[in-house]
């Protein structure tokens, strides 16, 4: 089974800097002392740039917030009301094939206010109606029994999965601590993407020591200003921190920490919760909090607490989980391990044959491109490409920079769908195979680096904060 689907369910707000004393040393030492991990750490990079986002995943997107806006202006109910992204798309951390969170935001002026539970339902039910009226939009559902009422659906070519909730200012910021937290260490996003687990980080109540959720009261604008600046400014006093220990791993050595720590999960989730916020296991009969134990497995959200993010994995779920992590462990410890054997035990047999498609293709590349040299006159040994300018083109367009503007309905939606098509298809077949290389490089970079990374990206702010 696809290990990085799996470990979807654990949590995504799981902490990196948990008790080491469940840590499998010897199976570790092992790996380290080896050559093992040289196969590992070249097939993690080629998996990154296959998953990695391209300029159509984010144009896709882009289009399908600005279509339901269209939508939410026709409703009377929803007069003044904004659709706003949040969740992975927001915190940089999807994939192509990653759901869209979408939430409605009511207008309440300057100040935060949220809507009642029964005033949700009744919205959601409007904009229900008001999809099946549009067309275009499919499979429906509405689940009104969730802790946070949604409307799914199914939009665009190929289909992308969405979420539609009413007024989830909470969700919004969470998004955006998880983008900030990019800022700390640069493998935060790739190691995301791998196991939807971060790098080694400080406790969060280092960065933001009580409930942000808490602090979204009074004007919206000034409020999240607040949050903000405070993350900020712990994010640098951290990494200005000259007392810390600097951790050098690299992607798949970290991968395989991870795999270690959580091989006995299940048994560890029967008197132990994970707590994000402290960054360390805790005792379930110590914490109060979570009484009374309704769940497998605990994993507190740090942005608000005492939530538990893992509440929907399930006693089974949990056993499955350890049984595909033990598997995927002593696999990848194996001796004589080659980046062949490695594809099926992580991702899914579609996405493997495109991984080994790429690389054959590659070989046999660079093989050609020998043969043909030797062959050709001195005369035409230089040829010039187009391709490198393409490729710098689609570069310069920043995904992050997209995420603007959707407040005022001024995004780049139709600045970047106006160029040819042809031109586009290039730019994605250019950007496509040059990815692979680009997450190898960016992921030797960060490892000389150790874990100070300082990411200059912009992220989605709404209207009002807009200069």
């Amino acid at each position: 089974m696809d290990f990085l689907l799996v470990s979807l369910r654990i949590g995504k707000t799981l902490n990196g800097m948990l008790c080491d004393k469940f840590l499998n040393l010897n199976m570790w030492h092992r790996f380290l002392q080896t050559k093992m991990n040289a196969p590992l750490e070249s097939t993690l990079w080629d998996i990154l740039g296959v998953i990695e986002p391209q300029r159509d995943d984010w144009l896709i997107r882009q289009r399908i917030v600005q279509e339901l806006q269209d939508v939410v202006r026709t409703i009377p109910n929803l007069r003044g009301a904004t659709v706003e992204p949040f969740g992975s798309f927001v915190s940089n951390l999807f994939t192509p094939w990653g759901d869209l969170d979408i939430t409605v935001m009511l207008d309440y002026g300057s100040y935060i206010s949220v809507a009642g539970k029964k005033r949700k339902l009744s919205l959601l039910e409007d904009v229900l109606r008001a999809l099946k009226e549009k067309g275009g939009w499919w499979r429906l559902r509405f689940i009104p029994n969730a802790k946070v009422p949604i409307l799914k659906f199914e939009k665009g070519c190929p289909a992308i999965s969405g979420d539609i909730s009413i007024d989830n200012l909470g969700g919004q910021m969470k998004s955006k601590c998880l983008f900030w937290l990019n800022q700390i260490d640069g493998r935060f996003r790739p190691l995301v993407l791998l196991t939807c687990k971060p790098a080694i980080f400080p406790p969060l109540l280092a960065l933001y020591p009580t409930n942000a959720l808490d602090d979204l009261t009074g004007v919206r604008e000034t409020a999240e200003q607040s949050i903000s600046d405070l993350f900020h400014a712990n994010i640098r006093k951290h990494i200005a921190g000259r007392s810390r220990t600097m951790n050098r791993s690299s992607l798949s050595e970290l991968f395989v920490s991870f795999l270690a720590k959580f091989s006995t999960i299940s048994l560890k989730a029967r008197d132990f919760g994970i707590c994000p916020f402290t960054g360390q296991w805790e005792e379930i009969k110590n914490n109060t909090r979570w009484f009374p134990r309704t769940f497998a497995l605990y994993v507190e959200d740090p942005f608000e607490q005492p939530a538990n993010s893992a509440r929907a994995v399930s006693v089974r779920n949990l056993d499955r989980i350890q049984e595909v992590i033990q598997r995927t462990q002593l696999a990848i410890l194996s001796p004589n391990l080659s980046w062949i054997d490695i594809h099926p035990l992580l991702v899914k047999p579609e996405l493997s044959r495109v991984i080994l498609f790429r690389k054959q293709n590659q070989n046999s590349g660079g093989q050609m491109m020998q043969l043909q040299q030797q062959q050709q006159p001195q005369t035409r040994k230089h040829v010039h490409s187009p391709a490198p300018v393409i490729a710098a083109r689609v570069q310069n367009v920043r995904p992050e920079n997209q995420l603007r503007g959707w407040r005022d309905g001024t995004c780049h939606i139709h600045e970047l769908s106006s160029k040819p098509k042809q031109e586009t298809a290039s730019n994605n077949a250019v950007s496509k195979e040059s990815n692979a290389k680009k997450w190898r490089k960016r992921g030797i970079q960060q490892q000389q680096r150790g874990d100070v990374f300082n990411s200059k990206q912009q992220l989605w702010r709404p209207r009002s904060q807009q200069s």
